[in-house]
This record gives C-alpha cells, sequence and structure tokens, in this order.
C-alpha cells in the first residue's frame, strides 16, 4: 500500500512524468484526507487548478481510494514527528505510519528523515 504526498496527487491527476513511479508500482495507492484541505488551500491562494475540476472528482479517481484512519490514532502518531513543522507533512507522514504504508513523495526534506523502506522517492 502507497500512500501518496499531495504533489504526488497532482502529479498523477495532471499526468505530469514524475508520476510514472506510481503507474509501475502494483499495490494500491491512497490519498490522505488531509491532502483534501491542502489542495483547498492551494486552489485558494491560486496556487494550482485541477483538471478533474473539485475536489470531489478528485477524491471519486479509480486509481486511488481515500482512507479515513481513525483521529486520535492518527494525531497520537503526529506527535512524535517534531522535525516537520509543516502541518500537513506532519499529519501525512503520521497517516502512512499509523497505516504501516509507503509514502510516496519527492519532498527532500522527508526523505532525509524516512527510511527507505517508509517511503517511495519520485
Amino acid at each position: 500500500m502507497i500512500l501518496l504526498d499531495t504533489n504526488a496527487l497532482i502529479w498523477l491527476e495532471q499526468g505530469h512524468p514524475r508520476s510514472r513511479p506510481l503507474l509501475q508500482a502494483d499495490r494500491q495507492l491512497y490519498v490522505s484526507p488531509a491532502t483534501f484541505l491542502e489542495l483547498q488551500f492551494l486552489i485558494e491562494v491560486g496556487r494550482i487548478r485541477l483538471r478533474s475540476g473539485t475536489l470531489d472528482r478528485l477524491a471519486d479517481d479509480d486509481r486511488w481510494l481515500v482512507d479515513d484512519p481513525p483521529a486520535a490514532a492518527w494525531f497520537r502518531q503526529s506527535l512524535d514527528l517534531s522535525w516537520t513543522r509543516d502541518p500537513f507533512d506532519r499529519l501525512l507522514v503520521a497517516h502512512a505510519r499509523l497505516r504501516g504504508w509507503q509514502f510516496a513523495t519527492a519532498d527532500d526534506a522527508l526523505i532525509k528523515r524516512l527510511p527507505p523502506r517508509d517511503r517511495l522517492e519520485m
């Protein structure tokens, strides 16, 4: 199982070449609810525009599933991630750890902190 970082989801949605490792992975892809909140922020400030048009359409894409972890366990898992001040990175890494899934990311700061078994570099 692979949890997608926000950029990984954007690249998949837009058909970017950096999404190829995900297309070649023979594992189920998941998206976190935290990703949709981050995307909403990015849309509101004009940093991105979705090809699919809306977050609801993006959530319903057959290429991935939206996972809904229990909030208390998820947030408790995030408490140990004091090495990042980015709330979305913290929640996404905690989500992947809670589930025991790899985290697909191109973020250098996350790649440096996550052991190879816990990440899929893009």
